[in-house]
């Protein structure tokens, strides 16, 4: 966690199995993922009042095989 003034912003990293349909996308063969992402939460009197979350969306497609990954050296 990294305080600064009203705002407290969070890196993390999460991994699971992709044994059911998430957003969307319909199970695949039990492949593992790991993705990472970031909080940031805004805070006056004490409660939590904005929070703004982005994670590697594109990191957990290429995981799951759902993109294409460009090859490397080209």
């Amino acid at each position: 966690m990294f305080p600064e003034g009203d705002k407290v912003a969070v890196r993390f990293t999460t991994t699971g199995t992709h044994k059911g349909e998430f957003r969307g996308v319909p199970p695949t063969t039990n492949k593992k993922v790991m993705v990472w992402g970031i909080n940031i939460d805004r805070i006056a009197g004490e409660k939590f009042v904005e929070s703004w979350e982005r994670y590697d969306t594109l990191g957990w497609m290429q995981q799951l095989g759902l993109t294409l990954t460009p090859e490397k050296g080209k």
